[in-house]
């Protein structure tokens, strides 16, 4: 952590670079990797296939507006924790999601589940509920479902003939 001291009489401000840290320290937890939301960010590219680095780099520095070197400090502690995968091809290097160190760090949530599982299938179960009974309301009402569907009355399957006049029956 470094204090920087912006003018005199105000008060500072501090910088955590974890990146440091974690050279200084051993490894990164999978947790404290993808609590960075630009990190997370660049995984949800990586999850969608091969990117290339400057891809990345220009998707990143518009959404959060940080420098190119950042997001290339994000990418070495992305590929030096595991989560990704680097391939050279010619002057570019494609970036891949490897998905071992995401998998370990949703077994750590698994213990965890238990909170939110509950809730989850009972809101599952109401938001079924609450289909069901609109499919039997719109089943009730004239013109039945498809009345529901399209919001406006069945047509006819044979449309009313056209009046004729007299002219026409001769």
């Amino acid at each position: 952590m470094r204090t920087k001291w912006r003018r005199a009489g105000q008060l500072p401000y501090f910088r955590l670079d974890l990146y440091k840290h974690w050279v200084k320290y051993g490894r990164m937890h999978a947790l404290d990797v993808i609590g960075d939301p630009v990190r997370r960010r660049i995984l949800e590219l990586l999850a969608e296939g091969e990117v290339a680095a400057g891809e990345v780099g220009r998707l990143v520095q518009a959404e959060f507006g940080i420098s190119q070197p950042a997001v290339s400090q994000h990418l070495r502690v992305l590929r030096e924790a595991g989560f990704a995968t680097v391939r050279p091809e010619g002057t570019r290097r494609l970036y891949a999601l490897d998905p071992a160190p995401i998998a370990q760090a949703a077994a750590w949530f698994t213990p965890f589940e238990r909170f939110w599982r509950g809730p989850l299938n009972a809101l599952g179960t109401e938001l079924a509920r609450s289909a069901r009974a609109r499919r039997r309301a719109a089943a009730n009402e004239p013109g039945g479902a498809e009345a529901s569907a399209t919001g406006h009355p069945p047509t006819p399957a044979h449309p009313p003939a056209a009046p004729t006049t007299e002219s026409e029956e001769h």
